[in-house]
């Protein structure tokens, strides 16, 4: 099969048979043999009522998954990932933002320009500046701390994928916005992108606009560079401060106790050890570093060892 195209959903019912009808349009001006998986990430209108009746009409390219509550994009992605038979993977939005006319130049810089990954750019958007201003300073600083300059929207709904990819990494949480990092992080660093026309949105609104957005963004980001650096050995990041902050600690305690046994061996007055302020920071750093070193130690013993991080309850799959 040539190619997979996979689109997460939440409550696009108007939508989806123009989004569909369009890239049927593509593929057989093509030729390609394709299939469509849509998750429906938990919609209370009609969406998976649509699904069910494409994949009625054509049950060898239309499926579907329905989770049964709302779980965000980064579980649709991993559970379409799982499912896609395609050489190439493409994902897009449900909103009509993404043009799949797109598909036929994403699809050859996968497989004759020999990409791993390719991600779309919008460069001309129709998005509000609320949305537009956050996403260009997030973007900003993903190219700054996973060194893949050449990007310039790490969020872009549109990428193609190269099949190994996506079999090959994990998507959780609210990691989608990460995936070409998560790639190179992999070993897929051939990572390239394509200029994508933008629509603005032709039926309802945004669901995912906001503060919060950003601020998760941002959150992530550091998780990720968290665990690509220091997942494997915790013990290096959180032993190396436990140490630091013990060996603080102990010297400043080492100090205060030498100073009192000077003092009476030279009937010098000294008030109690317990009365300086010094004793409680020194026995507080001491206690924190002995915290941190043990973090680092359990750290090392369940590192990225979650069994139930991508158990998500899928109501029905067509």
């Amino acid at each position: 099969m040539d190619i997979s195209v996979v689109i997460p959903l939440y409550n696009e019912d108007e939508s989806i048979p123009e989004l569909y009808a369009w890239i049927e349009r593509v593929m057989k001006a093509n030729h390609f043999s394709y299939e469509v998986i849509f998750i429906n990430d938990g919609s209370t209108d009609h969406s998976w009522d649509i699904i069910t009746e494409l994949h009625q009409k054509q049950p060898d390219i239309v499926k579907g998954i329905k989770f049964r509550r709302n779980y965000g994009k980064s579980p649709a992605l991993y559970c379409g990932f799982a499912q896609a038979q395609g050489d190439v993977v493409i994902t897009m939005d449900a909103d009509l933002q993404d043009s799949p006319d797109e598909i036929p130049g994403l699809y050859q810089m996968i497989t004759k320009d020999g990409y791993d990954l390719v991600s779309g750019y919008k460069q001309k958007r129709y998005d509000p500046l609320s949305k537009t201003l956050p996403t260009k300073l997030f973007n900003a600083t993903a190219r700054k701390i996973s060194g893949i300059k050449n990007l310039h929207d790490f969020n872009c709904g549109l990428k193609a994928y190269r099949k190994a990819v996506v079999k090959n990494i994990e998507v959780y949480g609210e990691m989608h916005r990460y995936i070409p990092y998560l790639a190179k992080q992999a070993g897929f660093s051939k990572i390239g992108e394509k200029v994508v026309q933008h629509q603005a949105r032709k039926y309802g609104s945004s669901k995912f606009m906001g503060l919060n957005r950003f601020v998760n963004g941002y959150l992530d980001l550091l998780t990720l560079w968290f665990l690509s650096t220091f997942g494997k050995k915790p013990m290096h990041v959180f032993g190396f401060l436990g140490t630091i902050m013990f060996m603080i600690g102990f010297v400043a305690a080492f100090v205060i106790g030498v100073d009192k046994l000077w003092c009476l061996a030279n009937h010098i007055p000294q008030r109690l050890v317990t009365d300086s302020p010094y004793f409680y920071i020194a026995l507080t750093m001491m206690m924190i570093g002995t915290q941190l070193f043990l973090t680092g130690f359990i750290g090392d013993l369940i590192s990225r060892s979650s069994i139930g991080r991508n158990d998500y309850q899928i109501e029905e799959t067509i």
